[in-house]
């Protein structure tokens, strides 16, 4: 008796004191703390579809010929959707975005605080839409939606 237990022969040489010679697992008491599996990255059905919409952008801006710019990019101008619903092209808007300030609400979220954001991480951007008419109302889409939509319809027509 040592400390009031005793030393046991183990058969398998090296496992240390209080040691077992068949290993099993823990048991834990608590459930252990498991990060949440990150949810699947949307899929815009092509990719850096991103930098197609800045090339667009970019191109659009300048063309002297838009009409034949959107028949290039296979932008359609008169489709009939899968369900049935005709949309036609009416323009394309382009916005520049600068967020020039950032916001934190307070704890409790009956305040929040304003700080304007320094040169070097503002950040500049550009929107791009496409607003299509359905017969009863305006539908803006974004790039890859045309793209999808242009994909979808057998025979625009233009």
């Amino acid at each position: 008796m040592h400390d009031g237990h005793a030393h046991h022969a183990y058969p398998t040489p090296g496992l240390g004191h209080n040691h077992a010679a068949e290993r099993r697992p823990s048991a834990q008491w608590q459930t252990p703390h498991r990060e949440e599996p990150a949810p699947p990255a949307p899929d815009h059905g092509e990719p850096d579809l991103d930098l197609v919409e800045t090339a667009f952008v970019d191109g659009f801006a300048t063309t002297a010929d838009p009409t034949s710019f959107l028949r290039l990019a296979r932008v359609p101008f008169d489709v009939v959707r899968s369900d049935g619903i005709r949309l036609v092209l009416l323009r394309v808007e382009t916005e520049a975005v600068t967020d020039v300030g950032g916001i934190m609400p307070h704890l409790g979220g009956g305040s929040f605080r304003y700080d304007p954001l320094p040169a070097k991480i503002t950040s500049r951007r550009r929107r791009l839409r496409f607003v299509y008419f359905d017969g009863n109302g305006l539908r803006p889409m974004n790039l890859g939606e045309v793209r999808t939509l242009a994909a979808a319809s057998a025979t625009p027509h233009e």
